[in-house]
């Protein structure tokens, strides 16, 4: 198993590029707000400002998943306990997962923002009405997707990021149709030179050059989306510019089970420009292998759905008692910390067997029986204290006793139970 301090650290970096890429993104918006219309111009004001405002608000929901996954990474560095710390690692997943691909649909929405606005400004024959309306078609597009991120589930979640390579493609698409309705109506008008300018201004638009061609791991970048127009005018889409760090990051990440194998074969695929597929429907793309090694580990992964990977229905048990709740909020057991985020999935005979057997009223009479036994040792550790435990103390009094019943650490959210 790795270390629990490697995968810590490569959590960090994650969030880290994340918030580099929220912090350009909103730089590019912040400036295109700021450029109010001269007399007798266009721009992104007016009707054009709820598509800005869009973008704000988009930006202010990604830096709460961003947020909580910073708090636990936290958490987990205190427990001391590995396996806590993993397993509170890996709730950060979804969170994480919420926040990469949904700066990567923000960006793309400020690219289309920049188109936007430097249609307005040059090309005078380019309708603001088709403009605004083109706009709206995309925002329709990005909306479910953003939804599903934003939800904070992690089924919802997985399956929009998973989904994001055909939307990416989509949104590829319409941004080429603006571009050369663009062009043909301004070549239409006399305006040939102009167009042609207008048209290299947004080959360069976006936050990142684009090409179809994937870079060898070792190339220099960071995390990142852009739309823009390869030199021979056909689009090249959109990817994750990646480099050797980003590709380690990655592989501890989803070695640890803290991002999914799914997730990183879309980003790669984004990547790619929509061109890497799966070349089966079980083996991963080539590049995904690549990048995380092609080791036989690897080799032996699959993409798979709930039950491929081992995610059955099997029953939730709440690791921290339910009836209790109240004992435990009072310890800071609350938001992301909630004791409903430390659930566990076991099988029938396992839940009933650390309760005591089917019978639920009896089991609570086995003085081994799951709650009472954890409740015995927190309250005997906190008379011990003389005052209320913190939670990193639960925590690795928890672990500790999760290893005795052989409770596996892979923490689920009771949500969407």
């Amino acid at each position: 198993m790795q270390s629990a301090v490697a995968v810590r650290q490569a959590t960090l970096d994650a969030i880290d590029e994340v918030k580099r890429s929220l912090e350009g993104i909103e730089t590019t918006r912040a400036r295109l707000a700021s450029r109010p219309s001269s007399l007798g111009s266009r721009g992104l004001d007016g009707v054009f400002t709820r598509y800005l405002d869009h973008g704000s608000s988009q930006l202010a929901w990604l830096r709460g998943p961003l947020g909580s996954a910073t708090a636990l990474t936290g958490v987990a560095s205190e427990v001391g306990d590995s396996g806590m710390e993993l397993g509170i690692l890996q709730m950060t997943g979804p969170r994480l997962q919420a926040a990469m691909f949904g700066t990567l649909l923000l960006a793309t929405w400020v690219d289309f923002l920049q188109l936007a606005d430097a249609l307005l400004r040059d090309c005078p024959m380019c309708g603001s009405e088709k403009l605004f309306a083109d706009l709206h078609r995309v925002q329709g597009k990005l909306t479910p997707t953003l939804a599903d991120l934003s939800s904070g589930d992690a089924e919802r979640i997985e399956a929009a990021a998973t989904a994001m390579p055909v939307l990416m493609g989509e949104l590829t698409h319409e941004f080429d149709t603006i571009r050369r309705e663009a062009r043909s109506a301004m070549e239409v008008g006399g305006k040939v030179v102009v167009a042609a300018q207008v048209m290299e201004l947004l080959a360069l638009i976006s936050t990142l050059n684009m090409s179809l061609p994937r870079p060898p791991p070792a190339a220099p970048g960071t995390l990142g989306v852009g739309l823009v127009m390869s030199s021979g005018g056909v689009m090249a889409g959109s990817r994750l510019v990646v480099s050797a760090e980003w590709v380690e990051m990655m592989r501890r990440l989803v070695q640890a089970g803290v991002i999914s194998l799914p997730a990183v074969s879309a980003a790669v695929r984004i990547h790619g420009g929509q061109v890497l597929m799966a070349q089966s429907n079980q083996d991963l793309p080539e590049s995904v292998r690549e990048a995380l090694g092609d080791s036989p580990e690897v080799r032996g992964m699959k993409v798979t759905g709930k039950v491929g990977a081992g995610m059955s229905d099997a029953p939730k048990h709440h690791v921290l008692p339910q009836e209790h709740r109240e004992w435990f909020e009072r310890r800071g057991f609350k938001g992301d910390m909630d004791i409903d985020n430390f659930c566990v999935r076991l099988n029938q005979a396992h839940h009933e067997a650390i309760h005591g057997g089917g019978h639920w009223k009896l089991g609570r009479t086995w003085p081994g029986e799951w709650n009472q036994l954890l409740m015995r040792e927190l309250l005997n550790a906190e008379a011990r204290a003389g005052r209320m435990l913190p939670q990193q103390a639960i925590l690795k009094l928890v672990a500790k006793q999760m290893k005795d019943y052989k409770i596996p650490m892979n923490f689920t959210s009771w949500r969407g139970q």
